[in-house]
């Protein structure tokens, strides 16, 4: 149901011309990665911490991928496409606006540099953030997230990660064209990028390692870092979130005892961090109770 909630609300959004419009080659890729199974047990999971309402309101967006094995990825999401203001979150496209300037010549990755960028995703330094928009040019960011060879803002998709205010007081210089949020994401496009992070995908390789290192030892233990760590001490963590008024947002890759999945949560609701942190412990625990599929192999035990 929340499934067809979500197709009805992209369709209102953003039109059937646009809504017929060919997705991205990888985002075709993940969005057949659907696992019924899987989403079955995030609805399970998000009625027993009594979200249902709230996901149904459009308080509420998740996305879980479980990228166990990053080739046979599976995918379970609600409201996926729903574009919400997601504040500190978009900082990781600054991050990936950054190492691709760097990888084009045009910014040196110094130690100054490097410093700002760990402090603006680590402590969520909002005026790091803002003299790294100021390195790579702010409209350097958002062509970057609508170019063909990433997309991550794709109107077809309704929308996705934005970044058109610097971070601080003063007024946006470019709002989102459907929404018209200064710092807006949704969750499906959020997933899109830790999943192209994992497959060594964002600018290459070595930049993707570079960006996931940066993304780990999380300075702020609140949502998903406070309530996965409180469980799973054991888990390592590389995540952005963000937080302002009434919207709470977190991102993270997580990984342990063998296990690897994306999760990603928006809500709009002055309790939204409290559900972000019941929410991770959750989603931790339906993908370690979930048989791992391997290529080739089929599903294996979990533990």
């Amino acid at each position: 149901m929340w499934r067809q909630l979500a197709l009805v609300f992209l369709f209102w959004s953003v039109g059937p011309g646009l809504g017929q419009a060919a997705l991205p080659a990888d985002a075709v890729e993940l969005r057949e990665a659907t696992d019924p199974t899987l989403q079955a047990k995030l609805e399970e999971r998000l009625d027993a911490l009594q979200l249902g309402r709230s996901v149904e309101a459009g308080q509420l967006s998740v996305a879980l991928v479980d990228v166990t094995d990053p080739d046979q990825p599976r995918l379970a999401e609600v409201n996926g496409d729903a574009m919400l203001y997601a504040a500190s979150l978009p900082k990781i496209a600054i991050l990936l606006a950054a190492f691709q300037r760097a990888d084009e010549g045009a910014l040196t990755l110094d130690d100054e540099t490097r410093d700002l960028m760990t402090r603006m995703i680590r402590n969520s330094s909002n005026s790091a953030a803002t003299a790294m928009i100021g390195k790579v040019g702010r409209d350097y960011i958002n062509e970057l997230l609508r170019s063909p060879r990433y997309r991550l803002y794709d109107e077809s998709l309704n929308g996705g990660l934005w970044v058109g205010k610097e971070y601080g007081r003063g007024s946006a210089y470019q709002r989102d064209p459907l929404h018209h949020l200064s710092h807006g994401a949704t969750a499906f496009q959020v997933a899109r990028f830790y999943y192209l992070l994992e497959k060594g995908e964002l600018v290459s390789r070595q930049s993707s390692r570079e960006m996931k290192r940066i993304l780990g030892e999380p300075a702020i233990s609140h949502k998903f870092v406070g309530g996965l760590l409180a469980e799973v001490p054991q888990a390592q963590i590389y995540r952005k979130s963000g937080s302002w008024r009434d919207w709470h947002a977190d991102s993270a890759i997580v990984e342990h005892d063998g296990r690897t999945y994306i999760a990603v949560g928006l809500a709009q609701n002055p309790s939204g961090g409290e559900w972000l942190k019941r929410l991770i412990v959750e989603l931790d625990g339906l993908i370690m109770d979930t048989p791992i599929r391997t290529a080739g192999l089929g599903a294996v035990s979990a533990r």
